[in-house]
């Protein structure tokens, strides 16, 4: 395990030299993949990674994407899109224009997911979906749209379980071992890299979706984020987070109300 003046060496090279934020993830959380990144790189020392992070920017890229957490899949926590099926979509259906961001949405598989749910609602004809994450390398695929065949199987089952009605494989191509989701949807979406920690709000939002991403930062970028979401946010507009994630004790909970008991979703309220 990397040392704490180390850790806090790398982030303010990544700052210093490329503008990349890491000084209020949370630390015990970014030593572990540090760690990790040297054992399967076969880094010997911490100048070795360090020196590689400052002189190559191919390695600068691959030590990014490993410090940023890209896990996820369509329709992940099906009881979520299910909530957001019932409560938030004839909502929405009532706007004349939607606009929702998917912030740290890592390769897009629930950008895609949100998606297909507008146009089950016929609602994705007047909506835009903006895909932001820190990583440039990771968003790329929302353009292509394409994701592994051998996932299609448990998304069909988490899009069920969301209240999914049709036949899941309607939506995309199989070729060989990859599965291409329709064009329709990709040209609804705005796909740009955004940081959390230093990038400002740039739109007025009737949902944001940011689930599992404040786990890794600290109280501060917490807090930090939620007010970022908070400026984003139209009044009435509904904030989505993960499943360890809360409002509570943070700056702007008093403005916000619970929509479930269960799902982490509020709605910002008109006071």
């Amino acid at each position: 395990m990397i040392k704490e003046e180390e850790l806090n060496m790398l982030i303010a090279t990544l700052f210093e030299q490329y503008g990349y934020d890491f000084g209020n993830y949370a630390k015990a959380s970014l030593k572990r993949r540090v760690s990790r990144v040297m054992v399967v790189d076969r880094i010997p020392s911490f100048a070795e990674l360090l020196y590689k992070v400052k002189t190559e920017e191919g390695y600068f890229n691959h030590i990014v994407q490993e410090l940023t957490v890209n896990v996820t899949e369509m329709f992940r926590d099906p009881m979520v899109f299910k909530a957001i099926r019932e409560h938030i979509l004839p909502v929405l259906a009532t706007h004349p224009f939607i606009r929702i961001w998917h912030a740290g949405c890592s390769t897009g598989e629930e950008v895609y997911s949100m998606a297909i749910m507008l146009e089950e609602a016929n609602l994705l004809h007047k909506s835009l979906l903006y895909a932001t994450d820190l990583n440039p390398t990771v968003i790329e695929n929302i353009n292509r749209g394409i994701f592994p065949l051998s996932q299609m199987k448990q998304y069909s089952e988490n899009y069920i379980a969301s209240g999914g009605k049709k036949d899941f494989s309607h939506y995309y191509t199989a070729k060989y071992d990859w599965a291409k989701f329709h064009d329709r949807f990709r040209t609804k979406m705005v796909v740009a890299t955004h940081n959390l920690a230093s990038d400002r709000s740039f739109n007025e939002f009737q949902i944001i979706i940011c689930r599992n991403v404040l786990i890794y930062f600290d109280k501060v970028l917490q807090d930090k984020v939620l007010t970022l979401f908070d400026n984003s946010l139209e009044k009435l507009g509904y904030l989505v987070l993960g499943s360890k994630e809360s409002l509570r004790f943070s700056a702007v909970a008093g403005k916000y109300t619970q929509v479930t008991q269960k799902e982490k979703i509020w709605r910002k309220m008109d006071r």
